[in-house]
């Protein structure tokens, strides 16, 4: 007498049926076959997209066409299968579903993983999954193989760093977190790096209450945690307590303000007429020869632009960390007197987000920057330019301070 099914699934119920299935192995035989026929479609609706037409139909828009099969053999989740793979005569279809040179298809969850870091949001990715793949995933799943990445991203945040960095670039970009049935603004901290070999990498992403100098503290005690003995310069914004908040960590770091903030800083006293007219004159600052004749500028401005003075008041105040990077050649001073290097990261990380005006948890924006970061940093490739001459004018300026760590 056969086993009644109790299955809430009619398919299910159908398939266990029509099937005899009566183990485990058999279920997974059975899905491994049906796996290999549900991509044998998807693979010829890819070259129906690419010839324009379906199978068994012709075109007048076209002068490709199919041309046969190439048998491949592919590994799954479910085990080994073989495929059919479809030909065109003219060889311009590129299969999506199995990549050219791919011997492995149980990635699904790292293309859904792939495409949320680079800014889809659940929707548009199931959407994308359905139109080319022809599956769906709910919300919930989505959320579920996308949250795989905290354990990967906790390793990422807790891996030891190098010893010494001669560069590094602090900065804090903003985006707006749903907590506690409100739309709450939370910065994220962002620590850029730029080693000894001349390789950039990201240090470090935190999100905290608001920025401060307080909570920088925290986030640049971390690095001396993970193995930080030493920061040559690092380059800030000009957040208040900044200075004293690296050099209670390193004491011996040098700090230089960047001019780009400081220079917006200054011209939001002023009308657009009078931005226009004073934004070049800040030029005879910052684009000066030595750091002499940059404050004799900025005194000639005090003098001829008195009612100015407040919004240059800054400028003297601050002229230690404003003027460092005089102290170097013009390889070092282009690295150092700005943080557009991580500002440019910080773009990249609003374009990932340009989907998302709100997140809703602070998990949601983490995982959206941290898949950003392997985005970005797999494009990290090559050091900076010139290193070597540059590494030299260092070891000139720090001398034993980089030896030791060289020679680790």
């Amino acid at each position: 007498m056969a086993k009644k099914l109790n299955s809430e699934n009619p398919l299910v119920k159908h398939l266990i049926q029509e099937n005899n299935i009566k183990t485990a192995a058999d279920a997974q035989f059975l899905l491994k076959d049906l796996f290999k026929d549900m991509v044998n479609v998807l693979l010829e609706a890819e070259l129906d997209e690419t010839l324009g037409y379906e199978k068994y139909e012709r075109s007048e828009n076209t002068d490709n066409s199919r041309n046969g099969y190439n048998k491949k053999n592919v590994n799954t989740s479910l085990g080994k299968i073989q495929l059919n793979i479809p030909r065109d005569r003219n060889g311009e279809h590129e299969p999506i579903v199995i990549q050219k040179h791919s011997r492995d298809i149980s990635d699904m969850e790292e293309k859904i993983i792939s495409m949320y870091g680079r800014g889809m949001t659940t929707t548009d990715i199931n959407e994308h999954l359905e139109e080319i793949y022809g599956v769906t995933f709910s919300t919930t799943q989505i959320s579920r193989i996308t949250d795989k990445v905290f354990e990967e991203l906790e390793s990422w945040r807790n891996r030891p760093l190098k010893s010494c960095y001669p560069f590094v670039f602090l900065d804090a970009i903003h985006f707006n977190v749903r907590t506690g049935g409100k739309v709450l603004n939370r910065a994220v901290y962002v620590i850029l790096g730029i080693d000894l070999e001349g390789n950039k990498d990201i240090l470090s992403i935190t999100i905290g209450e608001n920025e401060s100098s307080k909570y920088w503290l925290k986030v640049i005690d971390e690095l001396r945690s993970r193995g930080v003995e030493d920061i040559l310069m690092v380059s800030i914004d000009g957040l208040s307590g900044f200075k004293d908040a690296i050099h209670t960590i390193y004491p011996e770091t040098k700090v230089q303000r960047c001019i780009v903030h400081q220079v917006r800083n200054t011209l939001k006293y002023m009308g657009y007429v009078e931005r226009k007219e004073f934004a070049p004159l800040l030029k005879d600052i910052y684009k000066a020869h030595t750091a002499e004749i940059a404050y004799n500028s900025l005194e000639k401005l005090k003098d001829e632009y008195p009612q100015f003075a407040p919004a240059l008041r800054s400028w003297f105040n601050n002229w230690e960390e404003l003027s460092y990077f005089f102290n170097f050649p013009e390889e070092i001073r282009k690295l150092i007197y700005t943080t557009n290097i991580i500002e440019s990261l910080h773009s990249q990380f609003r374009k990932a987000s340009n989907a998302r005006s709100v997140y809703p948890t602070d998990d949601a924006l983490l995982k959206v920057l941290y898949l950003s970061c392997i985005n970005i940093t797999k494009k990290w490739s090559q050091r900076i330019r010139g290193w070597e001459r540059i590494l030299r004018m260092l070891t000139f300026e720090f001398g034993d301070r980089i030896e030791k760590h060289i020679c680790k």
